[in-house]
């Protein structure tokens, strides 16, 4: 079997795809001390994470630094969050950091960790869970800090992209060793209550000691509890708590969860405009249709009309009516030629007819007499006239040239 060589940029690419679709190195949580660290000019950060045993290349790209509220320094212990990959061009493996704490805060990433694996377990997490959340709220309840720029960008928000609903505050401390058992019970309440559609749960954005109110159990089962839907809008961006996985919906920001929580009033009046001349189009074409089918349907009970019959046979009849009398007249007046004519040629043969010219007819016995020998002396003679008869004896007998 012929051997195949693989080039480098190949395999690299290989090794690399490996990588990318491992979900174990999706979201790594690392420990280790930051070494060769290079603040560029553009805002990136480069480092080396290490520990007593081993070292891997750390990148983290400007969006992420610029959120980082210390200066990393090389010796420094951290905790780092992001996803593990292959940098091709040198053929290395990194860790593309996203997030990046200092290590006094171990035990609370451990803590997190704990309780996100423990009600994972426990179904809390499933999607099976999550509720809807409603397209058109009447009522959105908000529970957070009164006090707070949250309620403001959530108002402010709701009330640009939807003024139709209401909002109702439930105020709660979101801080402190008092705010997880104050969430919990204003989110009961708001159950209680009942007359809020949606509730968005959160506030603004901090340090994870700030935000770990959310990331407390008695939270969490509140959340899961509730009949009512909840966005979870809790920090920034890249903050995620246990009540971002518990919620029906998670919000990156609080003004995110408002619109979340809302629709658009201006991209509902281009639908509702959309909607109208599209539904004008078709009544006006369905009008049209039905127009012409009544317009066939009148021609049609028209037709069948007794009185249209009616007329229509009359029209039948007069027009029938008219032809009869031009074929009885035309008939009469060819018999009229026709008897005129056999009258002439009557008249022609009629011996009468030349009485009126001065002629006789003379008859012996009845029998017109055509020549003389038919007549002998001493015979009644009965000559005929236009006007009369003549009766007289004939004397003598006389043939022509004797």
């Amino acid at each position: 079997m012929e051997e195949r060589y693989l080039t480098v940029t190949a395999l690299t690419k290989y090794i690399k795809y490996k990588f990318d679709h491992d979900h174990n190195l999706d979201e790594v949580l690392l420990e280790g001390e930051i070494s060769n660290f290079k603040h560029n000019s553009r805002g990136h950060f480069y480092f080396t994470l290490k520990d007593e045993g081993a070292q891997i290349s750390a990148t983290m790209f400007a969006t992420y630094a610029s959120r980082v509220n210390f200066e990393p320094e090389d010796g420094m212990k951290v905790f780092v969050r992001g996803n593990v990959t292959v940098y091709e061009p040198s053929g290395t493996y990194q860790i593309n950091v996203k997030e990046i704490k200092t290590s006094g805060l171990g035990e609370l990433y451990i803590a997190y960790e704990k309780l996100k694996k423990e009600l994972e377990a426990e179904g809390l997490f499933d999607l099976s869970h999550k509720k809807p959340i409603p397209r058109f709220p009447k009522t959105v309840g908000v529970i957070t800090s009164p006090t707070g720029a949250a309620i403001r960008d959530i108002i402010n928000t709701i009330k640009r992209r939807y003024p139709l609903t209401s909002v109702i505050l439930y105020p709660a401390i979101v801080q402190g060793t008092d705010a997880k058992d104050n969430i919990a019970m204003q989110i009961k309440r708001a159950n209680i209550d009942n007359i809020c559609d949606v509730l968005i749960v959160g506030r603004g954005g901090g340090s994870i000691e700030d935000l770990w109110a959310f990331n407390e159990k008695v939270v969490a089962y509140a959340i899961y509890e509730s009949n009512i839907p909840i966005i979870s809008a809790v920090g920034h961006e890249i903050d995620f708590t246990i009540a971002d996985f518990v919620a029906d919906m998670r919000a990156a920001t609080p003004t995110a969860g408002a619109e979340l929580a809302t629709p658009n009033i201006e991209a509902l009046k281009d639908n509702i405009g959309f909607y109208e001349r599209t539904m004008t189009k078709r009544i006006n074409y369905i009008l049209n249709e039905i127009k012409m089918r009544l317009l066939n349907y009148d021609r049609i009970i028209e037709s069948r009309n007794p009185m249209s019959v009616l007329k229509h046979k009359r029209q039948i009849l007069n027009n029938d009516s008219l032809r009869l009398n031009m074929l009885i007249q035309n008939i009469l007046t060819d018999k009229k030629h026709l008897f005129d004519l056999r009258k002439s040629q009557l008249d022609a043969l009629n011996p009468l007819a030349i009485m009126d010219k001065g002629y006789s007819i003379n008859r012996v016995n009845d029998k017109i007499l055509v020549d003389v020998k038919d007549v002998n002396v001493g015979d009644t003679l009965v000559t005929e006239l236009k006007n009369g008869k003549l009766v007289s004896k004939v004397l003598e007998v006389k043939e022509n040239g004797k």
